[in-house]
């Protein structure tokens, strides 16, 4: 057993020795309660690789009296699932853990899903990826509960490797290891709430460290040097990748910079320079825009820049980018203005063109009665420029969808925009 990695010795051997993710599986929680009482219901497990999926449904079948199978979806093939049906036929119920479950395809899930319905196999799926997005709504209808893991806490991390340090039989318990308090949370900390990390890193630095005297001593030096990129989760284009996105264009529409650097650093780590360039264009006009419209040409120069300089430089350019764009005024009003039209033409609020706006450059334009346009550069106003009363919106179409926000430069603008107003007639 001590060939196995730590990370797997150590997995809960039921619901009573799970550490964290007590939100889930405390001893309060419903699904605690059903499988204490011997009721085992099929469950979605979803969140990022660590976090306690998979040792959460091995505590499961540890607390229960039913057969347990597990599968990976990402190479179990039909005939896998055909001998878990062929068993549960012979044992009447049987637990399935299938890990990996987003992956599982159209034949695989036609062969299972009718014994999950009819409650011959309790399903246990666990997945790295949202659930409403990547499971198929099959699946997702015939398990109880869709339940979202979250990161552990440092305290839940420490308690963890606490345990591993004092195991005996599964753990590091034998060995005399000398490690002091502030060393446990370095590791706890450097594993950024990953359960399997922190596990494997403290069995690194275990046999990367020295004996004296008997005594197996860490060295905070070894602790710093293992810990190196061991917080970086790269699931390049998967839902983690989507939330960091996410976060940093939330960070920086908020204005925090630090929030926006951290998750910008986070995304370059993982690698996927054309997405992140991407998301940091569309937030330059959807969050920025008029308020400060040259953003657009910095963020655009700032994001070729880092394409053409490639990573790690790239990273020079989106940082100057990411901080002018958390320290801008904001505005969205622009795009705002033109879903408002768009969404007006769906609710059909449309009508015909004006007669003097259509195209008149071809003969017999003005048989059809496209006459009338006046060419605002032949009537101009002040320093504003060419401008004159005509009517542009169609008759039905009487509506304002642009609303200016008084920010930054839009604030200017704004004044524009109401100046035009007390022109019209």
């Amino acid at each position: 057993m001590q060939n196995e990695p730590l990370a797997f010795r150590m997995r809960p051997r039921n619901i009573k020795e799970v550490i964290g993710q007590q939100h889930i599986i405390g001893e309060q929680t419903t699904l605690y309660k059903m499988i204490h009482n011997g009721h085992v219901p099929s469950i979605l497990l979803y969140g990022e690789p660590g976090i306690g999926k998979t040792s959460i449904a091995y505590a499961i079948a540890g607390s229960s009296n039913l057969p347990f199978f597990a599968l990976n979806a990402t190479h179990a093939g039909k005939k896998d699932v055909e001998q878990i049906v062929t068993e549960a036929r012979i044992s009447g119920k049987v637990l399935l853990f299938l890990d990996e479950i987003h992956r599982f395809n159209k034949l695989q899930q036609d062969t299972l899903l009718p014994h999950v319905e009819n409650g011959s196999i309790v399903l246990i799926g666990a997945t790295t990826e949202n659930p409403f997005h990547d499971v198929n709504p099959a699946i997702r209808s015939r398990c109880g509960e869709i339940l979202q893991l979250k990161r552990h806490a440092q305290e839940d991390i420490v308690q963890l490797i606490t345990v591993a340090l004092h195991d005996e039989e599964r753990g590091l318990g034998k060995y005399n290891i000398k490690i002091s308090a502030d060393q446990i949370e370095n590791i706890a900390l450097a594993s950024n709430g990953d359960a399997r990390k922190a596990l494997t890193l403290l069995e690194s630095i275990y046999y990367a460290s020295d004996e004296v005297d008997g005594e197996t001593v860490v060295e905070d030096s070894t602790i710093e040097h293992l810990s190196k990129r061991i917080g970086v989760y790269g699931d390049k284009g998967g839902s983690h990748f989507y939330n960091l996105l996410s976060a940093l264009q939330k960070s920086v529409r908020g204005s925090d910079a630090n929030a926006a650097l951290y998750y910008l650093a986070h995304l370059l780590e993982n690698g996927d320079l054309i997405a992140v360039c991407r998301r940091l264009l569309v937030m330059a006009y959807e969050d920025i825009g008029l308020a400060n419209p040259s953003v657009g040409a910095h963020v655009y120069a700032a994001c070729e820049s880092a394409k053409t300089l490639g990573l790690p430089e790239a990273r020079i350019p989106l940082a100057t980018a990411v901080i002018e764009m958390c320290l801008s005024p904001k505005s969205n009003s622009a795009y705002s203005a033109l879903d408002a039209a768009i969404s007006a033409i769906h609710d059909g609020k449309t009508g015909d063109i004006p007669p003097h706006l259509k195209d008149a450059h071809y003969a017999g334009a003005k048989t059809l009665g496209h006459v009338g346009y006046k060419y605002p550069h032949d009537y101009p106003i002040g320093t504003f420029g060419g401008w004159v009363d005509q009517q542009y919106l169609p008759d039905s179409v009487n509506l304002e969808f642009y609303k200016p926000v008084i920010a930054g430069e839009e604030k200017r603008m704004a004044a524009i925009y109401d100046k035009l107003k007390t022109f019209k007639k």
